[in-house]
């Protein structure tokens, strides 16, 4: 997938699709690249969203896989990128601030709707009262005689429970559950101390399950 980027209202600029000049530099020499001059080098950009754009498709998909407006999400991920890339003062963690990026947009597109779609997938079970787990998991696209209205209720709640959630701990267990990110990287993205990580998810999962429980009692 290719985007055109607008950078002013009345010139509109296409991005070539591989940069020859850039194609062999290192993600790092691109966003110093990037970070030089009054505006960041096109070029050095366009080879970054090549290399990174199927991650940030990815990405909201997983979290939105019902939006038919995805690539105008994506879009506005990569331009809310090339407006704050001279801010960025890690730049080796490039990918992680650009998949917080579009972790935070798609939370702030969701509010706006005010409504929830399919649900999100997780891979960590949740604890039923008699003992038993369920998994995360999405149902499937073709549903079977099992599932049933009540189980694709309980996924609205879920993703609706998830939206809930403080800033903090909701970016934590999106970056740990969706982007499968070890507690060592989340540390770094986020900016945190890796207790504080861990102590967000632990406590993000136990909200989740308290908020989900009378749900969980009758399935």
């Amino acid at each position: 997938m290719s985007y055109s980027l607008s950078w002013s209202t009345k010139v509109e600029i296409q991005f070539p699709s591989v940069p020859v000049s850039d194609e062999k530099l290192s993600n790092l020499d691109l966003v110093y690249q990037c970070q030089e001059g009054l505006q960041p080098s096109k070029s050095a950009f366009a080879e970054l969203m090549r290399r990174h754009q199927s991650h940030v498709d990815q990405l909201l998909y997983k979290l939105a896989p019902d939006w038919q407006d995805r690539a105008d999400l994506a879009q506005e991920v990569w331009l809310r990128v090339y407006r704050n890339v001279k801010r960025l003062q890690e730049p080796e963690k490039f990918r992680g601030w650009v998949s917080r990026i579009a972790t935070n947009l798609f939370y702030d597109e969701l509010r706006k709707r005010k409504r929830v779609g399919h649900p999100i997938s997780l891979d960590a079970p949740l604890h039923t009262n008699d003992g038993g787990e369920i998994d995360w998991e999405l149902p499937s696209n073709d549903p079977g005689p099992v599932e049933n209205l009540s189980t694709q209720e309980f996924y609205e709640h879920l993703r609706k429970a998830i939206e809930d959630l403080p800033e903090g701990f909701r970016t934590t267990i999106v970056l740990r559950e969706i982007e499968g990110l070890a507690y060592e990287e989340i540390a770094e993205i986020t900016g945190v101390s890796l207790g504080t990580v861990k102590s967000r998810i632990a406590r993000a999962r136990l909200k989740l399950q308290a908020q989900l429980q009378p749900y969980l009692s009758n399935m």
